[in-house]
């Protein structure tokens, strides 16, 4: 198997988490790691044994390098991108794609351009229960989708996770797109694509952010079936869960993860199933959606998470952070 170089951009808790997995996964070999702040370069590459630098241009002019995981803040995940693929490397961006529109847009552009292959990291495809509620969906046993509620809810920012660009929407695209990306392209993965949303909400409890801490957005998807989104920063007692309801039944997933999580299936007509989540084999998601991306890149294959989806889970989050700002639906495209 061909040894695909890689080099990491961004050595926080994310950078952290991309750079063991890819480690973790044959034929991948972590070439550098950089970060502007050194000790966080430095303490992954000595853990990695590898090469660090503080400057990425450094990393992106190392011809070992063919392809680069991004895990720096949002807001500068568009510039390091094109920086990337104007370099002739394949890109994986972490989540959010970007906080705007024209940032996803120049991105998917610069890959184009220069004929390089563009992923986004929706790790949550590769997690067991999103994985499994999809499939059942796509499988039609219970006929068509109708209706798909997810709720990811918790309290607010707290301790490390209080760092001054995660608090600006522009920065950081608000919990809607910094968290609730994965939620947003699990909806839109099931049910399809999206044609209105209508969301409600406000700041309540986050006065040190610039973006709403609570947001209801319900999702007309194109096909007929409707959505809701929970999104919340304001709760004490957390949670991560939703349903599906078809045509033909329910799928029913109260835990995403944890404990006796499982997913229960249950038709009008006949016997109901239940499925235990920690019974469903799936690899490391992180491994896996690395393993994947460069994959596609020995194979010269286009990857199934596109710079199209990560720009279309942004697309939705903007629409409902204008809808809650407006008090009006708004239609897609924006």
């Amino acid at each position: 198997m061909e040894s695909i170089g890689i080099g990491v951009i961004g050595c926080g808790g994310m950078g952290r988490s991309l750079a063991n997995g890819a480690h973790a996964v044959e034929g991948i070999d972590v070439i550098c790691v950089s970060d502007l702040q050194e000790e966080l370069a430095k303490t992954l590459a000595e853990n990695l044994n590898t090469n660090y630098t503080t400057n990425y241009y450094e990393l992106l002019d190392n011809e070992k390098i063919q392809a680069v995981l991004i895990a720096s803040p949002p807001f500068l995940h568009a510039q390091m991108a094109i920086d990337a693929t104007n370099a002739g490397k394949h890109v994986f961006s972490e989540k959010p794609m970007a906080p705007s529109l024209e940032e996803c847009d120049s991105m998917i552009d610069a890959a184009e351009k220069n004929n390089v292959y563009l992923t986004i990291g929706l790790v949550c495809r590769y997690h067991a229960t999103h994985s499994k509620v999809r499939e059942i969906v796509q499988s039609g046993e219970l006929g068509n989708p109708v209706n798909m509620m997810v709720q990811r809810i918790g309290g607010p920012w707290g301790g490390g996770n209080r760092v001054p660009w995660r608090l600006e929407r522009e920065k950081s695209g608000g919990s809607l797109m910094e968290i609730n990306a994965h939620e947003i392209d699990f909806m839109r993965w099931t049910c399809g694509d999206v044609e209105k949303v209508y969301g409600v909400g406000g700041r309540y409890v986050h006065d040190h952010t610039n973006y709403p801490d609570l947001v209801l957005a319900s999702l007309n998807f194109k096909n007929g079936a409707v959505g809701l989104l929970h999104s919340s920063h304001v709760a004490a007692i957390g949670g991560y869960g939703g349903r599906v309801d078809c045509e033909k039944g329910t799928i029913y997933f109260p835990q995403t993860w944890g404990g006796d999580a499982s997913i229960q299936i249950k038709p009008f007509d006949g016997e109901g199933r239940s499925i235990k989540i920690s019974d469903i084999e799936v690899p490391p998601p992180v491994q896996q959606e690395i393993r994947v991306f460069v994959n596609s890149v020995r194979n010269k294959t286009t990857p199934p998470i596109t710079g199209a989806d990560g720009r279309a889970a942004v697309e939705i989050a903007l629409a409902a952070y204008q809808s809650v700002e407006t008090g009006q639906p708004v239609s897609l495209p924006l």
